[in-house]
């Protein structure tokens, strides 16, 4: 069976690059993402015999131009895609929101919301004109698409965003056999996570270490959806360390 195409945004670091891995290890060919080429690069070099079949391309995912280059190689590449990890996203550092700068939030919004429906956008009109038609998206929308952690009014109204955009490509892509899915992320070891172990603001104002699980259990849910049938869907999965304070924060 020929190798089926991926595209993994944010692949080089992280959620990103575990699932690349795990696609390129279960014999798929994976288009990786990201600003930094140097990363990218060693996402592939950490794919051993698979590193052939990775296409390591520098994506800016918040520049319309950017994105629709990055596409265009993978069509040139590839000639379809089967799906795509829109996993790619940022942060600004926690602060009260009366004094989060409009340029910190336009940033936040540019890339974690923005970013990804350029690449659905681009991923689905790929989708839809090959043949055989379809494919699969699957969105990061992380646990604060579900709850806000305090001063984080940026990422968390993204992540609540990213929830709408999942289901009205759900919604648009029914005739077209596109099918549209997301992963709620909760504590994955990865750098953004680092600060979890040295202590994070809670909801009362305290500051704790909170748990965290190995990213590998998220890549392998990535692999799960990625795998199945288009006659099938997980709408919606919620993966987190299972001692954190997600049931029950605040």
């Amino acid at each position: 069976m020929a190798s089926k195409i991926a595209v993994v945004t944010g692949a080089g670091s992280g959620v990103g690059r575990a699932s690349a891995l795990a696609l390129l290890a279960d014999g798929w060919s994976v288009a990786l993402a990201g600003r930094r080429k140097e990363a990218l690069e060693e996402t592939m070099g950490m794919a051993g015999d698979a590193a052939p079949r990775a296409l390591p391309l520098p994506c800016d995912v918040g520049d319309p131009e950017a994105v629709n280059a990055f596409f265009a190689a993978v069509k040139e590449r590839f000639g379809r895609l089967d799906f795509l990890f829109n996993n790619a996203g940022g942060n600004v550092p926690a602060g009260p929101l009366e004094d989060l700068a409009y340029a910190d939030w336009a940033r936040v919004v540019q890339i974690n919301l923005t970013g990804s429906f350029l690449c659905a956008q681009q991923a689905f009109r790929l989708m839809k004109a090959q043949a055989p038609m379809g494919g699969r998206i699957v969105n990061n929308g992380s646990i604060s698409a579900h709850v806000p952690r305090p001063d984080s009014i940026a990422y968390t109204s993204t992540k609540h965003a990213i929830t709408g955009l999942t289901k009205s490509l759900s919604l648009d892509g029914r005739k077209y056999d596109i099918v549209c899915g997301q992963i709620d992320i909760g504590n994955a070891a990865t750098p953004m996570t680092q600060r979890m172990q040295r202590g994070v603001k809670q909801a009362n104002g305290t500051v704790a270490v909170e748990p965290v699980m190995d990213v590998r259990h998220v890549a392998k849910t990535i692999l799960m959806m990625a795998n199945m049938p288009l006659e099938a869907n997980i709408q919606f999965v919620t993966v987190t360390a299972a001692k954190m304070p997600f049931i029950g924060r605040g």
